[in-house]
């Protein structure tokens, strides 16, 4: 990487809450040790609709440290909203996301500014040794980076670990929708930034139960073909359409022939045939549903981009001006 790159102290932290009352101080105590030695700093909670008293907690920690910020939403909005939130909000020039059930570790935050600081645009942490369940969480990760890498090229072996850290510039130019915060890396490649990935420790979980379901993992594969068409089609999406198109258009064009010549030439009645539907089916109707989802996509995002239009409600903000 380049030598010359500027040292940058200067960082956010980022973390998504839900229902983490009782990790909250042991976080905080952690987070404090790990970043005195940076010149500015900031960490930024925001509560996802929490319903235990992480909220509360949090005011208690903001009275002892007014540099802590919190952002409250009004129901459960999903951690890529979070995300997004706390992107919007953080003022310094590195900004770092984790969990905040004490599973990623604050003592490998200085990790990740290093190598921030040798030019890397995004730092990803890659949970080697992961404390979790193999058949519930290890396995389905295992295929969801899999097949991420098939998809956007980006070749990771943990794309779901949240601890990152991202230089400013870079993660305030990208809009995150659905369960896109896993593939923010995927997302921010056709900028053409530098990524690395560095080995995290990854602790068991004390207190609280996992957020994560199965659920999950489906619609995390749906944002996945939704970023690679994203990647791969959003300026030139006739390449993705014009395969099918072609085959089916192709398809039902050489059946119409076929019924068109048999009735002209050998007077076959064809009226009541299934192939004449086939035939029109082929060529209209699959294209046209294909085409209407990837097209009602295209819409969504730039009602959202061109109003400007937040993917959360915030209810209350503390420390943040």
């Amino acid at each position: 990487m380049d030598n010359h790159i500027q040292t940058n102290n200067s960082i956010s932290i980022v973390i998504p809450l839900l229902n983490e009352e009782l990790n909250l101080p042991l976080l905080y105590e952690k987070l404090k040790k790990s970043i005195l030695q940076y010149s500015s700093s900031e960490i930024i909670f925001i509560d996802d609709g929490s319903t235990d008293r992480t909220f509360e907690v949090l005011k208690q920690l903001h009275e002892k440290d007014p540099s802590i910020k919190i952002i409250r939403f009004r129901r459960n909005f999903g951690q890529t909203a979070a995300l997004s939130a706390g992107f919007d909000h953080a003022k310094n020039d590195i900004i770092i996301t984790m969990d905040g059930d004490l599973q990623n570790d604050p003592q490998d935050i200085p990790k990740f500014i290093e190598n921030i600081n040798e030019g890397y645009d995004i730092v990803c942490g890659w949970r080697a040794d992961r404390n979790d369940p193999y058949f519930s969480k290890k396995i389905p990760s295992k295929i969801s980076n899999w097949l991420a890498f098939k998809l956007t090229g980006v070749k990771l072996h943990d794309s779901g670990c949240t601890l990152k850290a991202f230089r400013r510039d870079v993660i305030k130019s990208i809009r995150l929708y659905g369960e896109m915060h896993r593939y923010i890396p995927a997302v921010a490649s056709w900028m053409g930034v530098s990524i690395k990935e560095i080995p995290v420790k990854h602790n068991p979980r004390i207190h609280g139960v996992s957020k994560y379901s199965a659920s999950r993992l489906f619609r995390g594969f749906l944002d996945l073909m939704t970023v690679k068409f994203l990647l791969s089609y959003s300026t030139r999406p006739m390449q993705l359409f014009g395969i099918p198109g072609i085959i089916s258009g192709s398809l039902g064009i050489l059946i119409g022939g076929y019924l068109a010549f048999i009735r002209l030439f050998q007077g076959v009645g064809i009226g009541e045939r299934p192939m004449l539907m086939l035939s029109v089916l082929l060529t209209i109707l699959g294209i046209q549903f294909i085409s209407m989802g990837l097209l009602g996509e295209i819409i969504i995002r730039t009602y959202y981009e061109v109003l400007n239009k937040p993917i959360y409600s915030v209810k209350e903000i503390i420390g943040i001006k």
